[in-house]
């Protein structure tokens, strides 16, 4: 990503709230096919103290280990925040060139594949992460031996994050009343009304 400054996001526990908070990944490598992608959850594992480390727990659909070459070298995940369009239209006349807002965090690491127990324990807290707002929560445990059968399709991974490069990039370079004025656009506006990224300029500018 562009190194702007005034954009860079520097604070673990910043980069912990975004994957918080939009765990639909992306996970690429580079392997001796070439590039590959693909499209997964991924949650913080914080079965312990991790100090300033960033931990992530996901699963690959098989044979997508395969293809990813998974545990032999480093993958790159990329969580994208909020992000959308931002006109000039907001901007005083004399400014005239259009932006993106955006959060996104591109995190480095090589992965460690789990065992089929421990895919099994963490693909039962991700679905109880996800269930844990509905009325009558699902569980894998309501049918343990179906769910182990489906478990084995899948590849369990743990990726210790070694560096990572993220940016927050909120219109912070703008004056204060047009920073509010993106907002209050963001939040009501008619044409590109965009709430969570409104919410992400509000965090900001209010520190």
């Amino acid at each position: 990503m562009r190194h702007t400054p005034t954009f860079v996001l520097t604070d673990v526990d910043e980069i912990r709230r975004l994957v918080r908070e939009n765990p639909w990944a992306t996970i690429v490598s580079h392997t001796a096919a070439g590039l590959v992608a693909s499209h997964y959850p991924v949650v913080l594992d914080e079965s312990g103290e991790q100090g300033d480390d960033i931990v992530l727990v996901s699963h690959v659909g098989r044979p997508d280990e395969r293809a990813h070459e998974l545990g032999e070298h480093e993958v790159l995940v990329i969580v994208q925040g909020p992000h959308g369009y931002v006109s000039p239209g907001w901007y005083p006349a004399e400014q005239i060139i259009p932006t993106w807002n955006h959060v996104t965090a591109h995190l480095w690491g090589t992965p460690e594949i789990l065992s089929d127990d421990e895919n099994f324990r963490v693909l039962g807290e991700l679905v109880d992460h996800f269930e844990r707002p509905m009325p009558q929560p699902s569980t894998l445990t309501l049918d343990e031996e179906g769910s182990r059968r489906v478990a084995k399709g899948t590849v369990g991974i743990r990726l210790r994050v070694t560096r990572f490069d993220a940016r927050a990039k909120l219109s912070q370079n703008k004056a204060p009343e047009v920073v509010d004025r993106i907002v209050a656009e963001l939040e009501h506006g008619e044409h590109y009304a965009h709430p969570a990224l409104a919410a992400e300029m509000r965090r900001v500018r209010d520190r």
